[in-house]
């Protein structure tokens, strides 16, 4: 019965118009030729028509930032946001993946649903090869996943000569084994620098933390980071294995009337285990000098010789091992000239 009149609920609306100008400041500055067209009397289209009027005096006020954002005053409340262009004017950091891994994220990075990515993952985690027992051991276990995760790698030569790695894991959850899966396949095949190369943010472009929890996030990148440092640590035990497989001599072929030669060749061979030896007997270019009498003509040698025995000994060092190993002998002859090196400091 007690009908309000038109008047009144219009009245009544004012506040709410007024709200929602002040929320939609941006809305109605787009509308605001439309709002302005209102040009009655009424409160509530009055109303409006102040709203504009404020929108115009926000536009008139807006100014570019540092980064050439439009910004309005602060007292409005509205924050802003970079345009499209320039997002897209922003360069992009290098990613210096691998050509699998960069495959692999381009892939993942067309799926527009997330669950489609989880699937995928799934998917890949199926496919994964099993892992030896032998390796489920403390030092190839990841720390700092949710999940047990286990990452191995072996080494081996390419036909350019270099030396590849490839890897193999393991995990107790599915989605976390699905991860494994994308960076044994990524990262497999590659060189222990290519490999320490790759960019962690490609995790982005990927869109695979998307799909991820912060700790799923965290898991995968202690993934990345553990492979790197397996990679650098095989691909140096290689480079390493690979100076020292030069066969070693274990024999040489006596000199009849010879027995300070031989006596030097059976000793320096039978206790330095060298990849390479050779003593020449330099006498007969010093016969007739002082030095040279007494010794039965065996006076004077040049030796040169490779042993690992040598690694990371001073030149010094290794003079006084060859003497020291020679004992007696040194004593009956007059000089031995030394060229001792290591494998590594071989060509």
């Amino acid at each position: 019965h007690h009908t309000r009149s038109t008047r009144q609920i219009k009245m009544a609306r004012r506040p709410l118009v007024l709200i929602a100008a002040s929320y939609f400041t941006g809305f109605l500055s787009s509308c605001a030729p439309l709002v302005c067209a209102f040009t009655t009397s009424s409160p509530s289209r009055r109303c409006l028509n102040e709203a504009a009027d404020d929108v115009h005096c926000f536009k008139l006020e807006t100014r570019n930032d540092n980064l050439g954002r439009r910004r309005l005053p602060n007292h409005c409340g509205i924050i802003s946001r970079m345009t499209s262009s320039e997002a897209s004017s922003t360069t992009e950091e290098a990613l210096n993946l691998t050509p699998e891994l960069e495959k692999l994220t381009d892939a993942f990075a067309s799926l527009t649903d997330e669950k489609t990515r989880y699937k995928q993952l799934l998917f890949m985690a199926n496919k994964l090869p099993t892992f030896p027992r032998s390796s489920i051991k403390p030092e190839n276990k990841v720390p700092g996943c949710l999940s047990t995760v286990y990452v191995d790698c072996v080494t081996e030569a390419n036909e350019d000569g270099t030396t590849i790695v490839n890897f193999r894991g393991d995990s107790d959850g599915q989605l976390t084994k699905g991860l494994v899966a994308f960076l044994v396949r990524g990262l497999s095949g590659c060189t222990a620098e290519e490999i320490n190369n790759v960019n962690p943010s490609f995790i982005h472009k990927a869109k695979i933390s998307q799909s991820l929890t912060p700790g799923r996030n965290n898991g995968f990148l202690n993934m990345l980071a553990t492979m790197k440092q397996k990679a650098k640590e095989a691909a140096s035990i290689q480079n390493d294995s690979s100076v020292s497989t030069a066969p070693v001599i274990t024999d040489f072929v006596e000199i009849e009337g010879k027995p300070m030669y031989n006596a030097i060749m059976s000793i320096l061979i039978s206790l330095l285990k060298p990849s390479k030896i050779v003593l020449n007997d330099d006498s007969d270019q010093h016969s007739g000098h002082a030095g040279a009498r007494g010794y039965s003509g065996e006076s004077h040698f040049s030796l040169h010789v490779v042993a690992d025995a040598f690694e990371g000994l001073p030149l010094l060092k290794r003079h006084q091992l060859i003497y020291m190993l020679l004992g007696d002998v040194m004593s009956q002859i007059h000089a031995l000239t030394i060229e001792a090196r290591a494998p590594s400091e071989v060509q």
